[in-house]
């Protein structure tokens, strides 16, 4: 009988039954059954997605991240733009300690030590020492600015994050004028945590016990190395202008083909 051929389209007998390669086939454990999953209408539920990025936030919310984003698109003048410039956080830190020291009375506080006076000085006893008003935080930017004018601060304590800005925008200037020292630190509602309130756009150290003068003393020469000193420099200096991660991305890319080399830090400037 004569060999087939290649490509004859004759195909060779089938194995006997049983004769077959190794099963490849894995026995399955019967006590566990496979149950697949349909995710289609109205079947399985659908497992646990992050979805923050679908979420239709409050309008406070979608405000105050467009304020944040449009502040560093836009260019800010240089007044503005200060507020940027924080304290660091180990003065920072330094600062609240002290200021927490002086924190002003309560209302109930308040109304015990004027009665505690009342009654001694019913029974007319020698009060020179308990007649002196307590040392505390000052806050409220009327009482500031005052006090700023009388050249009574020893050191004025802004809040980054007032709203509106223009509340506390000369501040700084006046400050430097009248020769006080102020800094700015992180937080409105962090100052008004001191003086039992939701948020304080400003306080003022006026005077502080002996035993904190030193203190004092050295976060002053701070605030005046970091803000007074470098007052005229950030005068110059405007603030915003950096570009989102696509345009940067697109700037890069058109670069690239011009064979020009841009470096990630100039394309958000241009």
């Amino acid at each position: 009988m004569p060999k087939a051929t290649k490509g004859s389209g004759k195909k060779p007998a089938p194995a006997p039954y049983g004769a077959s390669k190794g099963s490849s086939k894995v026995q399955k454990n019967p006590l566990f059954e496979s149950h697949p999953k349909n995710f289609g209408i109205g079947q399985d539920i659908q497992p646990k997605q992050d979805l923050t990025r679908f979420v239709k936030w409050p309008e406070y919310v979608r405000l105050q991240r467009q304020k944040v984003i449009l502040s560093q698109r836009l260019k800010v003048p240089p007044a503005i733009a200060q507020f940027s410039h924080t304290l660091d956080k180990n003065t920072a830190t330094q600062l609240f300690k002290l200021l927490n020291k002086y924190r002003p009375e309560t209302k109930q506080e308040k109304k015990a030590r004027i009665d505690a006076l009342a009654k001694a000085t019913a029974e007319k006893e020698a009060q020179a020492k308990d007649s002196k008003k307590p040392l505390f935080v000052k806050y409220g930017l009327n009482h500031t600015v005052a006090l700023i004018e009388a050249k009574k601060a020893s050191l004025v304590v802004i809040a980054h994050d007032v709203d509106p800005i223009e509340l506390v925008v000369f501040l700084p200037a006046l400050c430097r004028k009248m020769g006080v020292p102020y800094v700015i630190v992180k937080g409105k509602a962090r100052l008004g945590t001191v003086v039992h309130k939701k948020t304080a756009a400003v306080l003022t150290l006026q005077d502080v016990r002996s035993e904190d003068q030193r203190e004092l003393a050295t976060l002053v020469s701070a605030a005046k190395a970091n803000f007074t000193d470098k007052y005229e420099e950030q005068r110059r200096h405007w603030g915003g202008g950096l570009r989102g991660s696509k345009s940067t991305q697109m700037l890069r890319k058109r670069a690239k083909a011009a064979g020009q080399t841009l470096s990630v830090a100039n394309a958000q400037k241009l």
